[in-house]
C-alpha cells in the first residue's frame, strides 16, 4: 500500500511559481513510477508529467514543457512538482499519483492505482 498527500498548493499571480509536494508512505514507495495530473471544474483528468523510480527518465505533457519540473528524493519519501511561467489555464486541482506495478514513466491515468487528495492551485490574470 501507498499513501500519498500532496501540499503546497495556493492562489499564485499570473507568471509566479510554486512548488507542489507528495508525501508517500510505504515501504514500496521508492520503486514506484510517479506522476501528476490535474483537474479543472468541467474537464476531465489530464497528465501533467510522471518520473521513473529511479528519477533519471521524466516525461511531460506538451503545454506544460518547459515551464513544469517533476522529480523525486526517495530517500524522503517525496515527488516534487516545480510549476513556473504559470498562466491562469493552469488553474485546477492537482493530484499525485503512484503505480504499484511500473517503474517507468507512465502518462496514463489507468497506468496509476494510487492517488493523493489533491492540492488546489489557482493562477490569477
Amino acid at each position: 500500500q501507498v499513501q500519498l498527500v500532496e501540499s503546497g498548493g495556493g492562489l499564485v499571480q499570473a507568471g509566479g511559481s510554486l512548488r507542489l509536494s507528495c508525501a508517500a508512505s510505504g515501504r514500496s514507495f521508492s520503486r514506484n513510477s510517479m506522476g501528476w495530473f490535474r483537474q479543472a471544474p468541467g474537464k476531465e483528468r489530464e497528465f501533467v508529467a510522471t518520473i521513473s523510480w529511479t528519477g533519471v527518465t521524466t516525461s511531460y505533457a506538451d503545454s506544460m514543457k518547459g515551464r513544469f519540473t517533476i522529480s523525486r528524493d526517495n530517500g524522503k519519501n517525496t515527488v516534487y512538482l516545480q510549476m513556473n511561467s504559470l498562466i491562469p489555464e493552469d488553474t485546477a486541482v492537482y493530484l499525485c499519483a503512484a503505480s504499484s506495478k511500473i517503474s517507468r514513466t507512465a502518462v496514463s491515468t489507468h497506468e496509476y492505482d494510487y492517488w493523493g487528495q489533491g492540492t488546489q492551485v489557482t493562477v490569477s490574470s
